[in-house]
């Protein structure tokens, strides 16, 4: 047996391969490598061993078969401490292994791109190299494993001062299994999909470290923002930061809101969201006239909000934007002009972000004490959908593009959710309230005056006509609603007595 440290390289990721493993030589390892690795290290002028040295047998089957050996995984399991295992390691003439550098097959990459096959996609199912990893994590106290080129520097370093401490062994081997994890939920993930079992025996779902966060919705808690790899579609965490301050957890919930709402309208439209609610939301001609719209939806509840546009800020929207004070300003870009006059408020958080992408039906997960649920998103829309005109009078055609306009926004407001509008504008939004005249009569004071000549979405149906009476009482006008309650026939006669139109959607928009 050679006094000789070990260590097998086999990467995909390349990245600073050459000079790891030469600062491996100089502290004294002899290298084991694979295919395209072993390749890289040659090139390099670093001496290194095939695999088939250490196992006698040829690599085969495409390479599919080179590191599944007993030779190999003997040589990393055995306990150092233990002589029964190091007296049949001599016995079989087999040298150990003390170190792993293995990163895998890029099969999320490969499954990321628009013209995979699903043969593809199999061949970059790695076998070996999750399999030679999990054996040396578990033999941390004995096998350092590396599956990141970020420690490469770390683990150098400790090589050659005083080695590496049992901890630091035990957290390498940590983000193995974490790695590994991650790599087979990917794997799992994708047959899931590709035999359409949306809802299987078990749910794993894994996401990728962005940040830690300062505290979380208050701060005696602690919180970190995560995202989801290979996340498609439009997403904050892809959202480039500008200018301002670090994103915390409450920030990172209500411009996810704002984005979700954003995305609804194709007509320039600008979004003021708090505590993850619409407080005003407004669409015009241009940027800035829908900002306005916007900001006047509620001039008081905007004032520290976080606002989100479907345009590129221009210079005039920018100087509307900078008059009052604003956390977070998301756009999917912002002219020369307007980050000029934005970033002199250094801690104005400006978001870019990309919403041109298709939305997907993707999965929303909600934690519960000691569970998961797990749902399609809600991505319900009327358009294209023939409306159901429930009363004597049908809206104009300014009222029918006044409900859309509201039913658009109803659909993120907690529920019982109400909201009044007018004219591409909110004028009175009711949020979260425990029943629905309550939510009904908080839009209709939000409003005021403005609600005489407006109309009204409400995101489930009317159990009873009361808040038709509390509607008619504010001068509203038209009314959409999802219908189908045992009594609608009381909230139709009701509209037909002060005559409001009513329209039933046949979609009902919950949000807990």
């Amino acid at each position: 047996m050679s006094e000789k440290k070990r260590a097998l390289l086999s990467v995909s990721d390349k990245t600073g391969l050459a000079d790891f493993a030469k600062k491996l030589v100089e502290s004294g390892y002899e290298l084991v490598s694979t295919g395209g690795t072993k390749k890289a290290i040659e090139e390099a002028g670093i001496p290194v061993l095939s695999i088939s040295d250490v196992t006698n047998f040829p690599e085969i089957m495409d390479g599919r078969v080179k590191t599944l050996h007993p030779a190999v995984h003997s040589a990393l399991l055995a306990k150092r401490d233990n002589e029964v295992h190091m007296d049949q390691l001599r016995k079989l003439e087999l040298d150990t292994i003390d170190m792993v550098v293995v990163n895998l097959y890029p099969f999320q990459k490969t499954i990321a791109k628009p013209d995979v096959t699903e043969e593809d996609a199999i061949e970059n199912i790695d076998i070996g190299g999750p399999t030679m990893l999990r054996a040396a994590a578990k033999n941390f106290q004995d096998v350092i494993v590396v599956v990141d080129p970020a420690d490469y520097d770390m683990v150098a370093e400790g090589l050659q001062n005083d080695g590496l401490s049992v901890d630091v062994r035990k957290r390498l081997a940590g983000k193995v299994y974490r790695h590994t994890a991650n790599y087979d939920a990917a794997i799992a993930a994708y047959f899931t999909e590709i035999t359409e079992d949306d809802y299987p025996e078990t749910y794993t779902a894994t996401f990728e470290k962005v940040q830690s966060l300062r505290y979380g919705e208050n701060p005696h808690q602690t919180a970190a923002f995560y995202k989801q790899e290979n996340a498609e579609g439009t997403s904050l965490a892809n959202a480039e930061q500008l200018n301002g301050k670090e994103l915390s957890y409450n920030n990172i919930q209500d411009a996810n809101a704002a984005l979700e709402i954003v995305q609804e309208f194709k007509k320039p439209a600008a979004v003021a969201v708090k505590h993850m609610n619409p407080c005003g939301v407004g669409t015009g001609s241009g940027l800035a006239e829908a900002y306005q719209k916007a900001y006047e939806g509620d001039p008081v509840s905007i004032f520290g909000g976080i606002v989100a546009v479907n345009q590129e800020v221009d210079m005039v929207t920018a100087e509307k934007m900078k008059e009052i004070f604003l956390e977070i300003i998301i756009a999917p870009k912002f002219s020369k002009e307007a980050l000029k006059v934005l970033t002199t408020k250094k801690n104005l958080r400006l978001l870019e972000v990309d919403i041109t992408k298709p939305k997907k039906t993707a999965q929303k997960l909600t934690s519960v004490s000691g569970g998961l649920l797990v749902q399609d998103a809600d991505t319900g829309s009327i358009d294209g959908v023939e409306l159901e005109v429930a009363t004597d009078r049908e809206p104009t055609a300014q009222e029918l593009e006044d409900l859309k306009l509201s039913w658009q926004v109803v659909k993120h407001v907690k529920s019982n959710a109400i909201v009044v509008a007018k004219a591409d504008q909110t004028l009175g939004i009711g949020a979260g309230q425990m029943n629905r005249v309550g939510a009904a009569k908080i839009a209709f004071e939000q409003a005021g005056d403005k609600a005489k000549g407006a109309v009204m979405a409400s995101d489930a149906f009317f159990p009873m006509p009361d808040t038709v009476e509390a509607a008619a009482e504010a001068g509203i006008t038209a009314i959409i609603q999802p219908g189908g309650s045992k009594r609608d026939q009381d909230s139709i006669d009701a509209c037909n007595q002060h005559g409001i139109a009513m329209v039933f959607t046949g979609m009902r928009h919950f949000k807990h």
